[in-house]
């Protein structure tokens, strides 16, 4: 039996609708490159060697530094990976909102920093995971949710029993992605990267909302 809070869902909704949508500004303004899945980049960076200029490879490996260096800050202020009220996912989801907000800044003046800033946000949100029954669950990118999925499914088919909340949250995380990347890819047309505002502006009210909760559980009488 899961020990996950029952409002887990909620914020992993926000946290994948967050990262879809980013990714898909990402794409869109990127030439098609993503901002949170590394294995695309680094595949770049190997095609790249061949066939492009060091300055387009050099770009690919800031950018892939960039996403470790947020992993790294989220490392720093988390120490590990179980999800437990009293640490600093409010001071990570802040400082997630305020590298959105400095990459709006920057991409608006034609600065590729903004994409390193993206990309270090990116790291910060997927090194905030949640060990779940076994699993690491990430919300920027779905390859791990689909293979857990997966072997779920596999092991009902010889009789084990579903685990229906995890099987509730990681629908919870694809869903909140593909809406997420759906209404970035549709805000971007219009506004281009001032759509950051919105994922910025959601992880900011998600670190207030999290660090009000948390003040009221220290403070509620037991």
């Amino acid at each position: 039996m899961s020990r996950l809070p029952r409002w887990i869902e909620y914020g992993a909704f926000i946290l994948a609708f967050i990262a879809g949508y980013v990714n898909a500004t990402g794409l869109l303004a990127f030439a098609h490159q993503a901002v949170s899945h590394l294995s695309g980049t680094a595949t770049l960076v190997g095609i790249g060697l061949i066939t492009a200029s060091f300055s387009d490879v050099l770009h690919l490996v800031l950018v892939l530094f960039s996403f470790f260096i947020g992993s790294a800050l989220s490392g720093f202020l988390l120490h590990n990976n179980n999800l437990q009220l009293g640490r600093h996912y409010d001071t990570a989801l802040l400082l997630e909102a305020i590298l959105l907000f400095l990459s709006i800044y920057l991409l608006t003046q034609g600065s590729l920093y903004g994409q390193y800033i993206i990309s270090a946000a990116c790291g910060l949100q997927n090194a905030m995971a949640t060990s779940y029954s076994g699993a690491i669950v990430r919300t920027t990118h779905l390859t791990g949710i689909f293979t857990d999925l997966g072997i779920m499914l596999g092991a009902r088919a010889r009789g084990k029993v579903l685990d229906k909340r995890k099987l509730l949250l990681f629908s919870v995380i694809i869903g909140g992605f593909i809406i997420g990347a759906s209404l970035g890819s549709y805000l971007y047309q219009l506004l281009l990267f001032n759509a950051l505002f919105i994922p910025a502006s959601g992880c900011l009210l998600l670190a207030i909302v999290y660090a009000r909760y948390n003040q009221r559980r220290q403070n509620k009488p037991y």
